[in-house]
This record gives C-alpha cells, structure tokens and sequence, in this order.
C-alpha cells in the first residue's frame, strides 16, 4: 500500500517556483537559464533556487549565499 506524503510549505513553494521557471523558459523558447538574457542575474532563476535551497533546510538558514 503505497503512502501519500503531504507536502510542506517550502516544498509547495518549490514546486510553484520550478513551474514559473519552466513557463519563463517556455516563454523565451529556451531551455537552459544559461540562454536566458538576464542569466545571470534572473530573478525568476533565484527565487527557484532560493526555493531549493529552503526546502532542503526547512527555513533553517545557514551560509548559503546567491
């Protein structure tokens, strides 16, 4: 019987932040952040992984610089 796991606010966030990135990159008909004419200052980017980085830590900081 296979358990469903409800999923946290920063990993909610995260998936709301991967699915801005892929329309981002949908809109410009790119793939790849390295295309992208903002990289590397993207703010649709940097909140994705702002996003990942959080959900890793649960909203414990720690020495992770952008």
């Amino acid at each position: 019987m296979e358990q469903t796991k409800e999923l946290d606010k920063w990993e909610k966030t995260l998936l709301e932040k991967k699915a801005e990135l892929e329309a981002h990159f949908k809109e410009l008909g790119i793939s790849s952040v390295m295309d992208c004419p903002d990289f590397p200052n993207c703010p649709i980017h940097e909140a994705y992984i702002r996003a990942v980085y959080e959900s890793m830590s649960k909203g414990h900081g720690g020495g992770f610089e952008f």
